[in-house]
C-alpha cells in the first residue's frame, strides 16, 4: 500500500521537475525558495518566480499539512475523525505575453483514516486569446493521460472541469477548461489507491511538456497595449473566481494555511473596466464568445 510519506515525496519531485522545466523554457527568472512551516503540523516549500524572459508571475507550490480538522470542514466531510494530512502541488503561471495561457494544476491527497481518505486535482487553461490548435493540443494531451488509467475519466473530469471552473456571475467559464475531479477512491473508479496514485503521479509530470511547448508556440508573437488591456480584463476574471468560488483557496484560509501561499495565484495586475464591452467582431469578442460549457476542444 502506497503511504501517504510516499505519495508527499513523489509530489515534491513533481514540483522540483516542473520547476527546472520552467526555469529552462522561460531563459532568464529563477524560482525563489521559501520554506515554512504550519501552526498545528505540517509545513511546505512556497516558489516563486517573477518577471522572467516569458513568465510575469508564477508560483509552483508544495504542501505536506497535518493537525486538527476544523468543525466547520469536520461537517462539510461529514466526518468525526479530526485528525488530518493533506498533501499536494499548486501551480498557477502567469504569462506576459497576451498570446500565451493562464495554466493552473492542482493534484493533492488528503487522509483521516484508512477508511477516509483520497485524491484530487485537475490541470484547466485560461487563454486570453483562444487559439483552436493549442486547445486541440491542450484537451489532447490531457485525454491521453486519462485513457491511460481509463476510458471513462476524461469525459468524466472534462465535465467536471466545465461545471466547476464556471463563473457563475458572469454566466461564462474561466477558461476552455481541462479535467477536474475531487475525492476519487476505489468505491467511485473501480481503481486502487495506487492505480490512483499512479494516475496522480502521471497528471502531475504531463504538467511541464503540455505548457512549455504552448510557450515555445506563442512567446515570439507580437502585441500591443490592447492585447495587454485584454489580458488585465481576463485576468480580472480568474481573480473573480478563486476568490469567489475556488475550494482550494477557501480550505486554505479555514485551516488557518499561509496566505501568501494560497494567494500566490493572483496575476501581478489585473483591470476591473466599469462595464467592459468588447468590440463587435473583433478578436476579444470571439474569445469571450466561446467561454462556454460543453464545448468539444477535441474537434474544435
Amino acid at each position: 500500500m502506497t503511504t501517504k510519506e510516499a505519495i508527499a515525496s513523489a509530489y515534491r519531485t513533481i514540483q522540483d521537475e516542473i520547476c527546472q522545466a520552467l526555469e529552462s523554457a522561460d531563459g532568464g527568472a529563477k524560482f525563489e525558495e521559501e520554506l515554512w512551516d504550519r501552526e498545528g503540523g505540517g509545513g511546505g516549500r512556497t516558489r516563486i518566480i517573477q518577471q522572467g524572459n516569458v513568465i510575469e508571475k508564477g508560483g509552483v507550490n508544495f504542501s505536506a499539512v497535518h493537525g486538527q480538522l476544523p468543525e466547520n470542514i469536520k461537517k462539510a466531510f461529514q466526518v468525526s475523525d479530526d485528525q488530518f494530512f493533506a498533501t499536494g502541488v499548486s501551480i498557477v503561471i502567469h504569462p506576459l505575453n497576451p498570446w500565451m495561457p493562464i495554466i493552473h494544476m492542482n493534484i493533492r491527497y488528503f487522509e483521516l483514516n484508512e477508511q477516509t481518505r483520497w485524491f484530487g486535482g485537475g490541470i484547466d487553461l485560461t487563454p486570453h486569446y483562444i487559439i483552436a490548435e493549442d486547445a486541440k493540443y491542450f484537451h489532447g494531451e490531457l485525454k491521453k493521460v486519462c485513457d491511460a488509467a481509463s476510458p471513462k475519466f476524461y469525459p468524466w473530469f472534462k465535465k467536471w472541469a466545465d461545471d466547476y471552473f464556471y463563473i457563475k456571475h458572469r454566466h461564462e467559464t474561466r477558461g476552455i477548461g481541462g479535467v477536474f475531479y475531487d475525492k476519487l477512491t476505489p468505491k467511485n473508479t473501480d481503481l486502487s489507491y495506487e492505480e490512483l496514485f499512479d494516475f496522480s503521479v502521471h497528471l502531475g509530470k504531463s504538467f511541464a511538456p503540455i505548457y512549455t511547448e504552448l510557450m515555445f508556440r506563442n512567446r515570439g508573437k507580437s502585441y500591443d497595449d490592447s492585447h495587454k488591456q485584454w489580458q488585465s480584463v481576463r485576468r480580472s476574471r480568474y481573480v473573480e473566481f478563486n476568490l469567489v468560488y475556488d475550494s482550494g483557496t477557501k480550505f486554505g484560509l479555514e485551516t488557518n494555511g499561509r496566505i501568501e501561499s494560497i494567494l500566490m495565484s493572483m496575476p501581478p495586475q489585473a483591470n476591473w473596466i466599469y462595464n467592459y464591452k468588447p468590440l463587435v467582431g473583433s478578436l476579444e469578442e470571439k474569445t469571450q464568445s466561446q467561454l462556454l460549457k460543453e464545448r468539444d476542444w477535441l474537434v474544435y
